[in-house]
């Protein structure tokens, strides 16, 4: 049996949405900076710009991060994937869901380990963190979802759960080889609501989560990294700069 690091280990109990009984969900402002503009430019909510930000319509200066890369072709293959999606659809909620971005995200989907490691430059992983990789060698993770954060409120993702080497997260390793800071979530950002949900459309989505919490979706073995640039947080125009190994 694989074993995957608990909740107890991770954020995501944390670091959920709190449903409060009767009331509406609305889109965060960090949600209707980053994200709506992207998908619905024409909402009366979105936040074109910020003082202080870099965003401009949902978009910033290139960023490169390290993400666990995830197989579009697996996740669609899967079972659970497909009970939840069609779940989804089906959901009071179906119809403000940006569907059409799953198949412009669809090469690209991940989850960050070590974000904004560099700007409009490339960062470069260095030989002797390349070899440590290497020695770290593959991992396995699962995919569990539902999950809605307490930040970017209005994205829905599936939880990442590292396998656990030793009692210790072998995602933190590789951001101690890359001398990042040690993180506690990994989400893969999946679906994208257009518009704020009502007091009904937020109570089937709290249960819906509930429901979907301990599905294990896809395990997945990790065979390699990918250096990701990208001048949006939905990494539409995102581009793989470096595919590193872990072997």
């Amino acid at each position: 049996m694989d074993d995957f690091c608990p909740d107890a280990k991770l954020g995501y109990l944390r670091s959920r949405t709190r449903f409060a009984p009767g009331e509406k969900l609305r889109l965060d402002e960090a949600y209707r900076l980053a994200h709506l503009p992207l998908i619905a430019p024409d909402h009366p909510d979105v936040i074109r710009s910020r003082l202080g930000a870099t965003y401009r319509m949902g978009r910033h200066e290139r960023i490169f991060s390290l993400v666990l890369p995830v197989p579009p072709d697996a996740l669609e293959k899967s079972v659970a994937y497909r009970e939840l999606e069609l779940a989804l659809r089906q959901s009071p909620f179906g119809s403000k869901i940006a569907w059409d971005l799953l198949a412009r995200r669809r090469a690209k989907l991940h989850a960050t380990i070590c974000g904004s490691l560099s700007k409009d430059v490339p960062h470069l992983v260095s030989d002797v963190e390349r070899a440590a990789l290497r020695r770290l060698g593959p991992l396995r993770v699962e995919l569990r979802g539902l999950f809605s954060g307490n930040v970017n409120v209005g994205r829905l993702y599936l939880r990442v759960y590292p396998e656990c080497r030793n009692g210790a997260n072998s995602l933190r390793e590789i951001q101690r080889i890359l001398g990042r800071p040690e993180t506690d979530l990994y989400l893969v950002g999946l679906f994208n609501f257009l518009d704020h949900l009502d007091s009904m459309e937020a109570e089937a989505l709290r249960d819906l989560i509930e429901r979907w919490w301990d599905r294990p979706i896809l395990t997945i073995d990790v065979v390699s990294l990918w250096l990701l640039g990208a001048s949006d947080d939905l990494v539409l125009d995102a581009r793989i700069e470096d595919v590193i190994p872990l072997a």
